[in-house]
């Protein structure tokens, strides 16, 4: 696709600016410095690692890494390469970072979980071979939740990632790492995944760009291809372009996974500011008071939308013909079954069951004994959810809603025990206000809200119809520019 960010010269068009703006830069940026030869691939992994080693050891997003020497090599060789004339593709001799539940061949791949502490990857993931194919290279993994589970970064492997905006505070998860990486300009992109609003929520946490893509859009890469799809991987950028152009890279048809689909994502065309006169949204905000909400949750989002209005888009509440608890009780048969099925061999080992954190018991414990009838229910529950949707759809172009129902919370809290006055009864309960675009099968993109009068962050989710990824994702490139929030940068600690 064509490169769809602003021009080099924002950033500096000398050559003698560019070293200490390295970091600055969007990735869409670097990667027409280096294919331009303004900066060399060392000079850029230079910077990078440097960086790198001045603030990961307070927000620790990133993980695993090889031997500088080693990644300063595979710099030079990617200079040498561009120098005969093989370029790579647009993330050619860039720093990279997988998110530590996909695998990269050569490093080491836990998963967050300490079973796998020492379980070095033999090929790569689907999505890190497309990357590797693009030119990334790989500096490392991005910090995780044990097994993925939870939207606060912590394991007993690595230990806990820090908020960018407050490292006392949760970087969300389980993306968190990658969220806190691109924020603390320590990546220039990240890729991610979602279960659970695993792309959305860290991004809100850390005022950056999540998207979660329509189902089948980037493949899903398992043992079971066709029943359990509820998680994908996605991108996360500093705006928009830079996630739709990685998006570009991860999606496409592959042979191995039969629901990916077949059409071409070739990029997020733009959308003027003119274009958002006439535009209908469907604020969904927390379902008529189903969902408990922090104070000042709500007020912040909805208030965010004002912007939009004055640039004539019509805003109307919008409530969706279902009942909410059904779709809850569809969620947790799924997610049940689907983590007793993927990770039910290990728990059967006692040795290894005594390693998992409580919240994956309790998982698999309640889909070993699920009844096939009970999953079929949920299927059928889901199915209505996105009848109910599409019915919203034939009056709304875009629904939003909160991307969490807390702001960032203590980093030592495993997860918030109470929210506006109600009792918890899960360890994911607080998040249940993703659940909505996950079962959906929709694009769901996360944008800036803005930020609490503490300086908390916090962000919007916007769906829009089964396939229509690149109209999200152009909605939040307009959205970005007639709001302030995206430029507001951290003021990041040292260790």
């Amino acid at each position: 696709m064509a490169a769809l960010g602003p021009a080099l010269g924002a950033v500096g068009s000398r050559r003698d600016d560019l070293p200490a703006a390295i970091c600055d830069m969007t990735a869409l940026q670097l990667s027409r410095a280096i294919r331009s030869g303004q900066l060399g691939c060392r000079e850029v992994m230079e910077a990078y690692l440097a960086r790198i080693e001045r603030f990961n050891p307070l927000y620790n997003a990133i993980v695993a890494m090889p031997e500088h020497s080693e990644l300063l090599s595979q710099a030079e060789l990617a200079d040498r390469d561009l120098a005969r004339g093989h370029y790579r593709g647009w993330m050619h001799g860039m720093p990279h970072a997988v998110k530590d539940l996909a695998d990269v061949k050569g490093l080491v791949s836990t998963g967050g979980s300490p079973l796998f502490r020492n379980h070095v990857a033999t090929r790569d993931s689907l999505v890190t071979a497309r990357m590797r194919a693009a030119g990334a290279i790989f500096i490392g993994k991005t910090n995780v939740p044990e097994y993925g589970l939870g939207s606060q970064t912590y394991n007993p492997v690595y230990g806990t990632t820090r908020n960018a905006y407050n490292p006392d505070l949760v970087a969300g998860g389980s993306s968190g790492g990658a969220a806190v990486g691109l924020a603390t300009r320590m990546l220039p992109v990240a890729d991610g995944s979602d279960m659970m609003g695993s792309l959305r929520n860290p991004a809100a946490f850390n005022n950056v760009i999540g998207f979660r893509p329509t189902q089948g859009r980037v493949p899903h890469e398992g043992s079971d291809l066709f029943l359990q799809q509820l998680g994908y991987e996605g991108p996360m950028g500093r705006d928009v372009d830079d996630t739709a152009q990685l998006l570009a890279t991860l999606a496409g048809v592959d042979p191995a996974t039969p629901l990916s689909l077949r059409d071409t994502f070739s990029g997020a065309p733009p959308m003027a500011e003119a274009a958002l006169a006439g535009l209908r949204i469907g604020w969904l905000g927390d379902y008529r008071g189903y969902l408990p909400m922090e104070s000042g949750v709500l007020p912040l989002c909805r208030g965010a939308l004002g912007t939009l209005e004055d640039h004539g888009v019509a805003v109307e509440d919008a409530v969706p013909d279902y009942d909410m608890a059904r779709l809850w009780r569809c969620w947790l048969t799924l997610r049940h079954w689907a983590l007793a099925g993927g990770v039910g061999a290990l728990y059967a080992q006692a040795d290894k069951r005594a390693q998992m954190k409580p919240e994956l018991v309790w998982e698999i414990e309640g889909g070993l004994d699920m009844k096939a009838v009970d999953v079929a229910a949920a299927g059928v529950a889901r199915s209505d959810w996105y009848r109910a949707l599409l019915a919203l759809f034939e009056r709304f172009d875009f629904l939003v809603l909160p991307t969490a129902q807390v702001f960032p919370f203590a980093a030592d809290v495993h997860w918030p025990r109470q929210v506006g006055g109600v009792d918890m009864d899960t360890y994911h309960r607080w998040m249940e206000v993703v659940i909505g675009g996950t079962l959906s099968g929709c694009p769901v993109v996360n944008v800036p809200a803005g930020f609490a009068a503490d300086g908390r962050p916090m962000g919007l989710q916007v769906i829009g119809p089964f396939g229509q990824d690149a109209r999200v994702l152009s909605f939040a490139r307009a959205y970005t520019g007639v709001t302030p929030w995206l430029g507001r940068r951290p003021v990041l600690r040292e260790a």
